[in-house]
């Protein structure tokens, strides 16, 4: 008796149930949007790293913490809102907790070129904890037993405090990353003045132009034993390999095709870890198609080495104050016009 009823109640108000096909496929659209939006969530947190490396070659990043008080000689005065530095550092991947390779990429307010800074890791700096210490020795005491993400933010810190330059963004590669990158865009060209034989596999690399692939590319990265100026022209190298990359990724079209920029994330993303700070996507890939036009700039922070020091650098108290001036100024293109001896060469 109770079911007819209730049979009978289901069959008068049928009619006045809405339709559910609306219903359905509004929830299909919002699983549908939400998709979309993991999606472009997954690939913006990796295609950051490929727009990083696309604005040097070096490239793990971490929350920026409050800015230092800067220590420069002269009083540091803000770049341009439109002029970016980008702290890059790359890592032996025998021993990740020295940065051996430290890169400020300085992106002028007018997009015109890049401007690769290349800053010794033996260069002494002031210590957190009081005294000087290598600039490399920051990142190990960051790093602790091996958080990259801390280590970077104890060399961004130093860095900000020698320069007196506001850090924007920044990145970590490690050498196996290194080797993946390079053999993902096809090989890196990179152009030496004169030739250098390793000390840990004896492969010898020619004077002139050459296209080296991950595994040629990590060994040149690595030697500075046998060279004429040692540590220095290994940091020269480095430049010359980060422009190498930064020219075959834009020959190639890789950050305006969303094609082969997945397929890159793909093969390197999982080695990176990137933090653009207030820069969104889009902004970074902006900068990294405009600037990357033309040839960029390489160049090294002027220094001296130190014999009564533990083997390291100063800065050269006769060129690092104008210099530095002119990279919080937005200026190097006039500087580096005013000192071409400063000018690290690419070809």
């Amino acid at each position: 008796m109770i079911e007819d009823e209730l049979r009978a109640a289901f069959a008068r108000y049928e009619a006045l149930t809405p339709s559910t096909g609306p219903v359905r496929a509004a929830i299909d659209r919002a699983v549908a949007r939400r998709r979309r939006r993991r999606r472009r969530v997954r690939l913006a947190g990796t295609a950051l790293a490929v727009a990083a490396v696309a604005l040097v070659g070096f490239t793990v990043v971490a929350p920026r913490p409050p800015q230092p008080t800067p220590l420069a000689t002269a009083a540091p005065s803000p770049p341009p809102a439109t002029a970016l530095n980008v702290l890059l550092l790359g890592l032996d991947q025998a021993d990740a907790s020295r940065a051996d390779s430290i890169v400020l990429v300085h992106v002028p307010a007018d997009r015109s070129r890049l401007y690769l800074v290349s800053i010794p890791r033996d260069l002494l700096v002031p210590m957190p904890g009081g005294g000087t210490d290598k600039l490399s020795a920051t990142f190990a005491l960051g790093a602790g037993s091996g958080d990259l993400a801390a280590g970077y933010r104890a060399t961004r810190q130093a860095v900000t405090r020698l320069t007196g330059a506001r850090v924007d963004a920044g990145a970590v590669l490690t050498y196996q990353a290194t080797r993946t990158l390079t053999d993902a865009v096809g090989g890196v060209p990179v152009c030496l003045p004169a030739a250098v034989r390793s000390v840990h596999t004896d492969r010898r690399f020619p004077a002139g132009c050459q296209r080296l692939d991950g595994a040629q590319a990590v060994d040149l990265l690595r030697q500075r034993y046998g060279l004429r100026d040692a540590v220095l022209d290994r940091e020269r190298n480095a430049l010359r390999y980060a422009a190498g990359l930064l020219r075959q990724i834009h020959e190639q079209g890789i950050t305006t095709d969303p094609v082969r920029l997945g397929r890159l994330v793909g093969q390197v993303g999982p080695a990176l870890t990137t933090d653009t700070g207030d820069l969104s996507l889009p902004a970074l890939l902006s900068v990294a198609v405009r600037a990357g036009t033309a040839d960029p700039v390489a160049l090294g922070l002027p220094v001296r080495y130190q014999e009564w020091t533990a083997r390291g650098f100063e800065a050269d108290p006769t060129l690092v104050d104008g210099f530095l001036a002119a990279l919080r100024g937005d200026r190097l293109a006039d500087w580096t016009a005013a000192h071409p001896a400063q000018v690290v060469s690419l070809r």
